[in-house]
């Protein structure tokens, strides 16, 4: 009967113990979850400056920002169905002056963890190879991930609007 007692008692101590750690780990959650959330709420913005940026370095063909800003393994869909990796992206653009404007609007973005969505109207006139320019009026799905605290493009596909 001593020995139940005593195997009792220590169980006892160690749920007490068990529970001790469970309050303990519950309330530096409760402490540091608004810190955390504070941090998440402007990542929205953060996305949207990296839209921006990204927009600023097509139209300055600025290949080393655009190397920066976006993934290794990135997927960029035109709306013709033209698919580029990043190098071809960066190749495309890189030192050119492909674009005379570019406007981007109606702007939403979503973000899930580490990852956001974001989509806007681009609308933008293209200088051609010819001197000619012609225009674009298309909607755009971005994917950003975020790593290393910076959000990069992992993903964009457009696909083409009705003329404005």
């Amino acid at each position: 009967m001593l020995k139940k007692n005593v195997f009792k008692s220590g169980h006892i101590r160690s749920r007490r113990r068990l529970l001790a750690s469970a309050a303990a780990g519950l309330a530096a959650a409760a402490v540091i979850a608004p810190l955390t959330d504070a941090r998440a709420d402007d990542d929205p913005q953060q996305v949207e400056k990296a839209v921006n940026a990204l927009r600023d370095a097509m139209m300055a063909g600025d290949g080393a920002t655009l190397r920066a800003m976006t993934m290794d393994q990135l997927t960029y869909g035109h709306s013709n169905s033209r698919l580029e990796d990043k190098a071809a992206f960066v190749a495309s653009l890189d030192g050119k002056s492909a674009f005379k404007a570019l406007d981007l609007s109606d702007h939403s973005i979503q973000v899930i963890g580490d990852v956001a969505v974001a989509r806007h109207t681009f609308d933008s006139v293209n200088n051609l190879p010819d001197g000619k320019t012609n225009t674009a009026h298309i909607r755009v799905l971005q994917v950003w991930k975020k790593t290393d605290g910076r959000w990069k493009l992992l993903a964009r596909q457009a696909s083409p609007l009705p003329a404005a």
